[in-house]
Formats: C-alpha cells, sequence, structure tokens
C-alpha cells in the first residue's frame, strides 16, 4: 500500500516547503488507533475532483492525474480516492468536474455501504466547501463547481450516522471527508482498519466536523508527500486532489 509510484511523483515532494507541510498534513491518534489527516482552505487551496484525462480515460490512479497535471504546468499536492465506483471506474453516484454533471445523483435503495442512508455529497462552489446528506443537497439546489456522491454519511448536523455500532467487528482502514467550523476541508484516513462508530466520532469530537462523509474501505488510498505517501495498490475511479501551480510554466 506504500509503493512508490515513479519518480516523476516522489519529486512532487521536493516542491513543497516544510511550512506547507506541516500546516497541510498531520498524524492525528483517536481512541488509540491512528489517522493521517490533511486539512486545506477552499479559498486559498485549489481542490477539485477529478476523473477522466486528457485521453478521455479514467485516471484509474495518481500516477496518470500527476502526469496530466505536469503537462499543464500543476504539480499534484495532495490526493485522495474520492468515492465508489463501478467496475469501469465510472462513479457509483453523483460527479460534477468543471461544473459540468458528468453522472446524475442517485437517490435510490441497494445494497452496500453507498446505500446505507443517509448518504451524501462532498462539493466545491466559488471557493467554499461543504459535505450535506443527498437529500438536505437535492433540496438546497447546489450548482457546484465539482461534487462526489459517496455513503454512508459519517455524521449528520454533529450526530453520528444511526446505524453506527460502538461494538461492530467490521473493520476496514477507510477513508472519509469533511468540513470543519472554520470552512477548512479535512481529509483522513486510518492508519489501521477502524470501525465505522470510531471514524465517525474522529471527525465530530477531533476534527470539529459537523458533517462527514465516508469515501470508501479497502480500496482508500493516499497521495502525501510529506508522508512519504503514494499509493499505487489499488485502481480508483473518482479523485479529490490539490493543486499549484508550477513557477514559471
Amino acid at each position: 500500500m506504500f509503493r512508490s509510484l515513479s519518480i516523476g511523483l516522489a519529486m512532487t515532494a521536493s516542491v513543497l516547503s516544510t511550512d506547507e507541510a506541516v500546516a497541510a498534513c498531520r498524524k492525528v491518534m483517536h481512541l488509540t488507533q491512528g489517522y493521517a489527516v490533511c486539512s486545506f482552505d477552499p479559498a486559498a487551496s485549489d481542490i477539485r475532483v477529478f476523473h477522466r484525462g486528457r485521453d478521455g480515460l479514467p485516471y484509474g490512479g495518481f500516477e496518470a492525474l500527476s502526469r496530466d497535471l505536469r503537462q499543464e504546468g500543476e504539480y499534484l499536492e495532495f490526493a485522495m480516492n474520492g468515492g465508489m465506483y463501478e467496475s469501469d471506474l465510472t462513479s457509483v453516484g453523483l460527479l460534477v468536474t468543471e461544473g459540468i454533471k458528468r453522472k446524475a445523483i442517485d437517490r435510490g435503495h441497494s445494497w452496500g455501504n453507498f446505500y446505507l442512508k443517509p448518504n451524501g455529497v462532498f462539493f466545491l462552489q466559488g471557493g467554499r466547501a461543504g459535505v450535506l446528506e443527498t437529500e438536505a443537497y437535492v433540496d438546497a439546489a447546489i450548482k457546484p463547481d465539482f461534487a462526489t456522491q459517496s455513503g454512508p454519511m459519517l455524521v449528520i448536523d454533529g450526530a453520528l450516522h444511526p446505524a453506527f455500532l460502538p461494538k461492530s467487528d467490521s473493520l476496514q482502514v477507510r477513508n472519509s471527508v469533511g468540513v470543519d467550523q472554520n470552512g477548512k476541508v479535512v481529509f483522513a484516513i486510518s492508519l489501521e482498519p477502524v470501525r465505522f462508530h470510531d471514524f465517525g466520532t474522529l471527525f465530530r469530537d477531533e476534527l470539529d466536523c459537523a458533517n462527514a462523509l465516508f469515501l470508501d474501505g479497502s480500496i482508500s488510498s493516499l497521495f502525501a508527500p510529506e508522508m512519504n505517501r503514494y499509493d499505487s495498490t489499488h485502481p480508483m475511479g473518482p479523485i479529490i486532489a490539490v493543486t499549484r501551480k508550477i513557477p514559471g510554466f
């Protein structure tokens, strides 16, 4: 899970200053379990949802995304798998990139974590970010620049998802996203298998997020050079990433 992708990706770490690295990512201990947590201000950082590359195909991983970005004069600063996907790497639910709806929101019922209602949407709009459960998102009639749907919600208006059990034996490496009380986007990935309940309390009690959305488990992946993470074990669908312009490009 910690394989290095390529020299090109590894070199990205060299363009990040120590101050930026410290500000962005850190290790957090919660209920004796470790998490990698990275926070970004959407008003100051370029946070986007990516899916298909210049060739029209799903990126499938961080290396292809980084390669495309470099051709456009940008560095990949941070990335995380950004929602559940089908076998062809298309998103299960809502996907919006560059203000264009690539797939419609899914309000249906079925099996699996995505349909453990309430599920929700992470979105970016005009330099601000939000997480809302799906029906609240629909009611708000938001027109996002970027959005991805996943599920279940971990925290809904300060309350844990009602299906979470404190003693559940369902343990997985998991990753999620929330927005804290200062409007920062907070990403977290567990460093060991955890249960939903404990992951939810991390966002509610430690990370100050009234709303947080589960992104995935088992395939959870992170690109964070300052933490020496260049995960490449699993293919992925949507990717949430933070980018930065290459000086002088």
